[in-house]
């Protein structure tokens, strides 16, 4: 699910840079913010404001298990 965050509401969210998402520049960057209900990727060219995507809890669980090869 794409979502665009109402104002403020990406602000309250704590974001995570991915250490295996990098150019030279640093500007080419996954970042993922976990809060109860669900967890949120955005491209950090779009922030601030820009759209994230929002997946539950056992839908990542699952990504980062078939993403390690488990």
């Amino acid at each position: 699910m794409i979502h665009k965050p109402a104002a403020g509401e990406a602000a309250e969210l704590e974001w995570c840079r991915s250490s295996y998402s990098s150019s030279g520049d640093g500007n080419d960057c996954v970042e993922v913010a976990a809060a109860p209900l669900a967890v949120h990727v955005r491209d950090s060219k779009t922030v601030p404001g820009g759209p994230h995507l929002g997946f539950a809890p056992a839908a990542w669980d699952a990504f980062l298990a078939y993403a390690s090869g488990r």
